[in-house]
């Protein structure tokens, strides 16, 4: 693995929200997941990308259409580490019982 790889802003929240260490509120969690781009940046994000598939894409948009691509990697890649964090809290919380027969 590279150094500029391992250090992309990606990877190093990767290594900061860390599902196995706890800590995050039930409120903190439930924010994270519910993140979203508004309808503007949805609409922004819309028009760059058929701008991209036409080929009409300004030196200004492809910039702008990466700003777009790294910001919805980094929610998405919070959002997995808190859904995981999560299921890790309910496993612990909800020790598996033993059967009975």
């Amino acid at each position: 693995m590279s150094t500029i790889a391992s250090n992309s802003e990606a990877a190093i929240l990767s290594r900061l929200i860390v599902p196995d260490r706890g800590g995050l509120s039930a409120d903190a969690a439930n924010f994270i997941l519910q993140l979203k781009f508004d309808e503007r940046d949805q609409a922004r994000m819309h028009e760059l990308a058929t701008k991209r598939q036409d080929g009409d894409l300004s030196p200004e948009d492809e910039a702008d259409l990466e700003r777009y691509r790294h910001i919805a990697h980094l929610l998405e890649l919070m959002q997995s580490k808190v859904r995981r964090s999560l299921a890790q809290t309910r496993r612990i919380d909800s020790p598996i019982q033993p059967e009975t027969g």
